[in-house]
């Protein structure tokens, strides 16, 4: 098999990796009802049960995406993949909502082994930008299918087994993943230059949890509370102080320098906007879906499908499109077409109107889905493939971030519109108990009271139900817009390809005999003799390419090896981003 074949077969390896993340990442939402049914969380172990996965694996992604730049990236994507089976394993058997979080926390940690290997991957196997924009473009569809899969996957399993059954396929699928992934995918590793700042990976795993459990305890309605001011407090200072520590290190595990530039640091932005819009509405239509429409679990995720269709759409025109109009428009149209969708859904109330809630998710999903392929592309065709890993992890932490906010955000948003809605019928509010808490609340009171109370408590319910959706959606839709506006920062059209000065006018002998460089535009001259700083070094890591279609004057073009072995311009060589072979 060519390397070129090699390429798309590891490219099916990685999907496939990816698609049992993101399954496991929606399979639960139509199960929250019968999980609320049969352990009966309160309402902070519900949120901990859905916000413990991407909690863990946000905390997680930058130790284990640096980690496998060090130790190698095929190593910690098979590791997640045990993780991942042995947590799925737990979850099943799961008879507590405290086992159930404790199973979807050690997912989180599986799942944050998989998600930047899979990206860090296909970064170093797709040198081409082409190539690698296809290969963006069909990896981004392969999640928006995950999404699909797993309400529908969820909801078939929910109609004839009990809800543990949701996490069952993932076992026999992770016992196949670990021998077809070490047989079919390469290894590879970063340049390995200098230590690995473990301190460093655990003050951002310890930042992120802190902060991420701030915004939970405060979207589950305790803003105030002195454990979620101390936790915000404790996690901001962690972060501030590994920011400061990684900017005067020679050997960072994260290239902060990398933010200030418009194609990295607005396209991670982006993510974290554009999955606030997407995590928060994805559990604000389950809900609604099943709560106020009353529809089964297969027939909520057969709702959802066309939402998931429209984004396998846009992520396989998403190659062909960006090259016409470029990263800025592309993120602006997505960020304006999801606005727009957001809008018409929260025309929706508490009867049924299929046709407007098939086109507003079909141009959900489509303009969510070309926002998250253009911010990908820009990050990670941005990021030198020696630091692969740790774009990819921060691109990741950017998306689970996002998850976190949007649920809180816009979790916080609806519960609170749902009270106040609920308490201006003062009557119906003094004599329901906890109805006023949550729809699923007010529903098992209502069965308590029976007969004409009954219905008319889950009237006035699904009334403040649907008020507080429509306060959730709007302020999506500014969010939304927020994020048209951030774009505007991204590059207008993608670096084009240009010709590399040759090899005699970069190294010119100088007075006595030895080569000196000439610098590259707009770079400035470096000294061996006096060393770099860690700041110029970061600047040229990042001139340090190994992608054609990123060439420009002055720089290097890869070796036609394939390992990205050139010529540097002070005429000595430097080291690839290692990729073996198993």
């Amino acid at each position: 098999m060519g390397a070129k074949s090699n390429r798309w077969t590891v490219l099916v390896v990685l999907c496939a990796s990816l698609l049992l993340v993101t399954v496991d990442a929606t399979v639960l939402h139509v199960a929250i009802p019968e999980v609320s049914a049969d352990l009966r969380p309160g309402p902070m172990e519900l949120l901990w049960i859905v916000d413990a996965y991407p909690l863990v694996c946000a905390s997680l992604l930058i130790l284990f995406g640096t980690l496998g730049d060090r130790i190698g990236r095929r190593r910690v994507l098979l590791s997640g993949y045990v993780v991942f089976g042995l947590a799925s394993t737990l979850a099943v058997v799961a008879d507590s909502p405290a086992l159930l979080i404790i199973a979807r926390a050690l997912l989180g940690a599986g799942g944050a082994m998989i998600m930047p290997a899979t990206l860090s991957i296909l970064r170093q196997v797709f040198p081409d930008r082409r190539e690698r924009a296809l290969a963006i473009g069909i990896w981004s569809a392969v999640a928006a299918i995950g999404a699909a899969i797993g309400p529908l996957v969820g909801g078939a399993l929910l109609e004839h087994f009990w809800w543990g059954s949701v996490f069952l396929l993932n076992i026999p699928l992770m016992i196949l993943s670990v021998p077809v992934g070490r047989m079919l995918l390469p290894e590879s590793t970063g340049d390995r230059e200098g230590p690995w700042d473990a301190a460093g990976a655990l003050l951002a795993a310890v930042g992120l949890f802190a902060v991420i459990f701030a915004i939970k305890r405060a979207g589950g309605g305790d803003p105030l509370a002195p454990d979620t001011a101390a936790a915000l407090v404790l996690g901001a200072g962690l972060l501030t102080f590994f920011v400061v520590r990684q900017r005067r290190l020679a050997h960072p595990l994260i290239d902060f320098t990398a933010f200030a530039r418009p194609a990295f640091g607005t396209a991670v932005g982006c993510i974290v906007l554009t999955v606030m819009a997407l995590v928060g509405l994805a559990l604000i239509a389950a809900q609604y879906l099943q709560l106020v429409l009353g529809l089964s679990p297969l027939e909520t995720g057969l709702r959802l499908l066309p939402l998931s269709v429209a984004a396998v759409t846009a992520g396989l025109l998403g190659p062909r499109v960006l090259p016409l109009i470029g990263p800025r428009r592309m993120v602006a149209l997505g960020f304006l077409a999801t606005a727009v969708a957001v809008l018409a859904l929260s025309s929706l109330g508490a009867d049924d109107n299929p046709a407007v809630m098939i086109s507003g998710f079909v141009l959900l999903g489509f303009g969510l889905e070309t926002t998250l392929f253009g911010c990908y592309e820009s990050m990670l065709s941005d990021a030198p493939p020696r630091e692969a890993g740790g774009a990819a992890a921060i691109g990741e932490t950017a998306y689970q971030l996002g998850a976190g906010l949007g649920i809180a955000a816009l979790g916080s948003v609806m519960h609170g519109a749902y009270a106040a809605a609920f308490r201006r019928d003062e009557e119906i509010a003094e004599n329901s108990g906890a109805a006023g808490n949550s729809l699923s609340e007010a529903y098992a009171v209502a069965d308590d009271l029976g007969d004409a109370a009954g219905a008319a408590l889950r009237d006035h319910a699904q009334l403040a139900f649907v008020h507080g959706m429509r306060a959730a959606l709007v302020v999506s839709a500014v969010l939304l817009l927020g994020g048209a506006l951030a774009a505007l920062r991204l590059p207008r059209a993608l670096a084009p390809r240009r010709t590399p000065v040759p090899e005699q006018s970069r190294a010119e002998p100088d007075s006595g005999g030895s080569p000196r460089s000439v610098p590259s535009q707009g770079a400035g001259r470096r000294d061996p003799d006096r060393g770099e700083r860690p700041g110029r070094r970061a600047e040229l890591a990042h001139q340090d390419r190994e992608d054609p279609d990123d060439v420009l004057p002055g720089r290097d073009e890869p070796g036609e090896d394939g390992t990205g072995t050139a010529r540097g311009g002070d005429g000595g060589t430097r080291l690839p981003s290692r990729i073996t072979r198993p």
